[in-house]
């Protein structure tokens, strides 16, 4: 069961009445809302997030989607994308903003542009133009880049093209047994002074943005962002199937609720689920423990008999669909009980965005050192990453031979480390307490490896009361982003403003820059300190560049936009994923051709699994379409579809059953819910094969009737 307190009617007709009651009968912004399909290829093609070569992707379990936020104020706007994505580099979104200056002129550029990931680790790579990202993938795969950035740039388009008056509300609330801190020894290293202000190790607010046309246009709702601080880690390293992970599902959640009768990504209203300052946090709740004997593992090393491998964390679930689902029935839970808060705050006023491009490693600041009581001067390092970075996380851990905790240098590895590069004594030197595994931004060849100039971005709206979104390049850590809120607050209030009702990180946006850890985090060296890339005072230069953009934005101040950061075209990288060649049936079969029926009779609880004569699935994309349908028979004996391959109780699975031979066959599994209505169903697969001598062609195929019936004293809905 769901654990919110409203029902989607409630929580409108709550909002209904709400607007009824406020003053503010003009419209503070004109809003636009929109969603597409940004699936990526499907088949044989590796993961990002896990780097892991064999989780490769067999096809989909739930779709990935784009969705986009326009606001604007009469004199500025601003696009908020949370696209279900690992990560964001500066190449998509340049594209994606080359592409709306076709279309719109100069309405979107770098400075009012924000597109976030959601930093699902279970979708196809191969789409940032940085060597480091994309060799764990096989390298760039343009097909993957074109769906991302075609994807995004529609869903952007469609809510371009639906503004209407509108109003914002904003509220924050409370959410428990939703998440963990997996690296709770660097956390411990943060001084007990400022552990003690909060009581969690990880952020448990969630802080919600909604979107109301005005009284005039009916008070209707038009769409949510919420942002919670977890991991999209419920889905482990072994799932190949497609899958936008806990925060995807709950948005398919508040949007099932809220476009009634609609298939997924095809309702007016949109649900985003944004990632905040995840960094550190897990949404597998029963923690790591060591695989073989049950046992907790090693806190610091996070290794079970020096083995990293055998420590992995897991929950609240048997398996890891079962506790997606149960995080992100806990996520849209509360998402909902706070979208019909009667408490929520109008925000009324300007929209300010500022945006400006940072040299990382260029960056000198001061800051004043407590231990010390003084000054001191800090810069950034080019860019590396430390021995930890080899042993992943408890979500996903990496090489055996690597520990995290790791500070101490190992001359094996060194050894091995130097046959690429050997970092100078100055980067050595630069990165302090890490041992350097990969001296990536001194590494040229044969193109950049990981960022050195980022995008730092940062949205106000209304005053006096004031929502602050802080887009920033990477995944903050807990306390990091409690870091970021606090400066980013104190310096408005210093320029002269209210202090903000709400400061919002918007993590892994525009850029990815790995993790930001604090300085004392950093020191531990585990995953997460190991992979802040800019050395020890990477937060301490953001604290400071955020900071400047608050007090930018609060006294009206013009900023230099800062240096742009390099282009790759896309024809001077390469791939090792496998082309498709071509595709050829079975003998004596025909594409689309059933070779495993369904049962005659099924029941809820049961899963219907039919096998097709299929094409490779990078044929084509299928974006905005579906490769499989599930449709009841009406009365009138007409056929309605009523789930497709975004919808979670699906699954479309493909298999080379001959390389040589280009034989391939597809599954379409459906799980049959308790709410399915008897009667008479079927299922059909969609897709395209590619012809030995040229061409790609369309197929379909259909399985036969079944009926679905119900135990005694079951219920049903009807659809």
């Amino acid at each position: 069961m769901f654990s919110f307190k409203l029902t989607a009617a409630e929580a409108v007709m709550s909002l209904c009445s709400l607007s009824a009651m406020l003053t503010a009968a003009s419209a503070s912004y004109d809003i636009g809302v929109g969603i597409a399909d940004v699936t990526g290829p499907a088949a044989e093609v590796p993961f990002l997030g896990y780097a892991n070569l064999e989780q490769k992707g067999t096809g989909i379990h739930l779709r990935q989607f784009s969705r986009a936020f326009v606001i604007g104020d009469g004199r500025h706007r601003v696009v908020f994308v949370s696209a279900d994505l690992a990560m964001v580099g500066y190449s998509v979104r340049a594209e994606v903003i080359e592409n709306l200056q076709k279309r719109y002129g100069d309405i979107y550029d770098d400075q009012n542009v924000i597109i976030s990931a959601t930093h699902t680790h279970s979708t196809p790579g191969g789409f940032l133009k940085q060597l480091l990202f994309d060799i764990s993938v096989l390298g760039f795969f343009k097909q993957s880049f074109d769906s991302v950035v075609a994807g995004i740039t529609r869903s952007i388009v469609r809510a371009h093209e639906n503004m209407v008056p509108g109003r914002i509300f904003f509220t924050q609330g409370e959410l428990l047994d939703t998440s963990v801190n997996r690296s709770p020894s660097s956390y411990e290293a943060n001084p007990e002074y400022e552990r003690s202000r909060y009581p969690y190790n990880t952020d448990k607010q969630m802080m919600q943005l909604r979107f109301m046309s005005t009284e005039e246009l009916g008070n209707r709702p038009l769409g949510v962002i919420s942002w919670y601080a977890v991991h999209p880690t419920s889905m482990n390293n072994t799932n190949t199937l497609i899958s936008s992970d806990n925060v995807g599902y709950a948005s398919l959640l508040f949007e099932e609720e809220m476009n009634l009768g609609e298939l997924p990504g095809k309702g007016d209203f949109v649900a985003a689920f944004a990632s905040s300052n995840l960094g550190d946090v897990s949404p597998n709740i029963l923690g790591p423990r060591c695989i073989d004997t049950g046992e907790p593992c090693d806190e610091l090393s996070s290794t079970c008999g020096g083995e990293t491998g055998k420590c992995v964390a897991h929950g609240p679930g048997r398996d890891m669909f079962e506790s997606t689902r149960i995080i992100a029935e806990r996520l849209f839970g509360k998402a909902m009980e706070l979208f019909g808060d009667p408490d929520a705050i109008e925000i009324i006023g300007p929209l300010k965005v500022i945006h400006q491009f940072v040299d990382m490693p260029e960056q000198e600041v001061t800051y004043f050192d407590r231990i010390s009581r003084s000054d001191i001067k800090a810069r950034g390092c080019l860019p590396a990453m430390g021995y930890s970075f080899g042993a992943g996380t408890t979500d996903g851990p990496g090489a055996r031979i690597f520990g995290q905790g790791s500070t101490r240098e190992n001359s094996v590895w060194n050894q091995v480390r130097n046959l690429i590069h050997q970092p100078s004594s100055s980067q050595v030197e630069c990165h302090g307490a890490k041992p350097i595994l990969l001296p990536t931004g001194e590494i040229k060849f044969p193109h950049e490896w990981q960022p050195q100039i980022l995008s730092t971005q940062l949205l106000m709206l209304g005053s006096p009361k004031t929502v602050v979104i802080a887009a920033v390049p990477g995944e903050f850590t807990t306390m990091s982003g409690r870091r970021m809120r606090d400066a980013v607050a104190e310096e408005m209030v210093a320029a002269g403003a209210e202090r903000p009702i709400g400061v919002i990180i918007a993590g892994l946006s525009n850029a990815y820059a790995d993790y930001i850890t604090t300085p004392e985090e950093y020191q531990v060296q585990r995953y997460e300190g190991a992979s802040t890339i800019y050395g020890p005072h990477t937060l301490t230069i953001f604290l400071h560049q955020y900071a400047k953009l608050a007090r930018a934005l609060v006294e009206g101040t013009q900023l230099d936009p800062g240096p742009r950061p390099p282009t790759v075209p896309s024809s001077s990288l390469y791939s090792l994923v496998t082309p498709v060649l071509y595709d050829s049936p079975r003998w004596q079969t025909k594409y689309g051709q059933v070779i495993e029926q369904p049962p005659a009779v099924v029941y809820p609880g049961e899963v219907v699994r039919v096998k097709f004569v299929a094409g490779h699935p990078r044929n084509n994309l299928r974006q905005e379409k579906t490769f499989l349908t599930v449709e009841r028979q009406k009365e009138d004996g007409n056929w309605k579809v009523i789930y497709t391959d975004a919808n979670w109780c699906t699954k479309f699975i493909w298999e080379r059953t001959a390389f040589l031979l280009g034989c391939s066959e597809a599954t379409v599994e459906w799980e049959v819910g308790e709410r399915d209505p008897p009667g008479r169903y079927r299922i059909r697969h969609f897709g395209s094969y590619k012809y030995i001598f040229g061409g790609i062609y369309a197929y379909d195929g259909t399985s036969r009737t079944f009926e679905v019936r119900h135990h005694i004293g079951s219920g049903s809905r009807q659809q």
